[in-house]
């Protein structure tokens, strides 16, 4: 397990992994100890085979307010060293062989916008608001928002949420179709909770490669998504969860899936 961590919280519950940003203070503002701290839960879960599902959240009511720009970094790293790092952090979220989910209560602003937009499904409350508001701080888009943001409402809207740096609702980010679910803050929780319980009790195997291959929807053709799909269901039929998957239907049972 990641020890000695100082800005974020986790816990695990049967399979859910509950990861916290936990800097209240600055509303879960992501400083130098927080990238790294971020990359190796990631890394964590990724090689932890009971580790089934990963739900990022923030503590004291915000998501997360982005990069914490209050203060200079004494790393002695180049700026570009610094951002190749912030890049690894997302782009090891977004290969994260397992599900993920973004419970969003409060705002979620730049990076913190792009960290729940790197997630596979995003559940938030009426109360949460979405920017990505880096023009407004002088900056132009990072943790991978200007690859995230033109596939999820095309590039128009995405230049319109990038240029005009907005602070959009959470009904907005929905009708957007940013937004999976938006349910009443004080449903947030038992929503949440019960879509992280569906995919721990998910197999594993299967839900990892359906994952890959909708993150690889767009770098490929017809002709090779049919080919991946069929590869990916020669290796489940090959798998114990399949079977168990089969017996269970025939048994009229719930299938108990072992990743194996």
């Amino acid at each position: 397990m990641v020890r000695d961590v100082e800005t974020l919280q986790v816990a695990r519950d049967d399979g859910v992994v509950t990861l916290t940003l936990d800097r209240p203070e600055k509303r879960n503002a992501i400083n130098a100890a927080m990238w790294r701290e971020l990359l190796a839960v990631f890394d964590e879960v990724a090689a932890t085979p009971s580790d089934r599902v990963l739900v990022v959240t923030g503590a004291g009511g915000a998501f997360c307010s982005g990069a914490d720009l209050s203060g200079a970094s004494d790393d002695g790293l180049h700026q570009l060293e610094r951002m190749r790092t912030i890049g690894d952090v997302a782009l090891r979220l977004h290969r994260l062989p397992k599900p993920t989910i973004a419970k969003v209560g409060g705002v979620a602003a730049g990076a913190g916008c792009n960290l729940a937009l790197g997630c596979d499904l995003i559940v938030a409350s009426d109360e949460a608001r979405f920017s990505e508001i880096f023009a407004r701080r002088g900056l132009s888009i990072d943790f991978g928002g200007s690859w995230l943001l033109p596939r999820l409402v095309g590039m128009h809207k995405a230049k319109e949420l990038a240029f005009l740096a907005e602070v959009i609702s959470a009904k907005e980010a929905a009708d957007l179709g940013l937004v999976n679910r938006l349910v009443p803050a004080g449903e947030l929780d038992a929503v949440v909770d019960d879509w992280a319980r569906r995919l721990a009790d998910g197999p594993p195997l299967a839900l990892s490669m359906t994952k890959t291959m909708l993150n690889n929807a767009f770098a490929v053709s017809m002709d090779q998504a049919l080919e991946d799909e069929g590869r990916c269901q020669t290796v489940n039929f090959g798998t114990a969860d399949t079977a168990e998957a089969v017996a269970a239907f025939l048994q009229k049972r719930e299938p108990k899936f072992q990743g194996r």
